[in-house]
């Protein structure tokens, strides 16, 4: 069972682990962390972490993932029916996608954000 308050620095940084992409800009990193956190401060913390942890390598305004993983949509994707906001673009859903990671849930996403948040478009 997850923690209904997971830390935001430990899913963000899980989050940036599971990285699909060869690399990102920066802007994209952080519209993707966007979904754990808008606060500026825990942005820049995850960020940091992440490249302590050695899971990024970060050269200016690029970031490479190192992590080597990616979200199974099998296994760690869990779908929901109920009444939700999409946790990155606000719409209203009946069916929402939660990313079940070590850290913790996060989500409610719809179906194109969740492909949004993990690299998938």
């Amino acid at each position: 069972m997850s923690d209904p308050d997971p830390d935001p620095v430990e899913l963000g940084v899980e989050l940036l682990a599971k990285l699909e992409d060869p690399e990102l800009s920066v802007a994209a990193a952080i519209d993707r962390l966007e979904s754990v956190t808008t606060h500026p401060r825990t942005t820049r913390k995850i960020l940091e972490t992440a490249a302590e942890r050695d899971l990024i390598e970060r050269d200016g305004s690029t970031i490479r993932p190192r992590g080597g993983g990616y979200v199974h949509f099998e296994s760690e994707v869990v779908e929901k029916a109920g009444d939700f906001r999409c946790r990155r673009c606000g719409a209203s859903l009946s069916t929402g996608y939660f990313i079940d990671l070590d850290a913790g849930e996060l989500g409610p996403y719809g179906s194109s954000c969740i492909r949004k948040v993990t690299g998938r478009e």
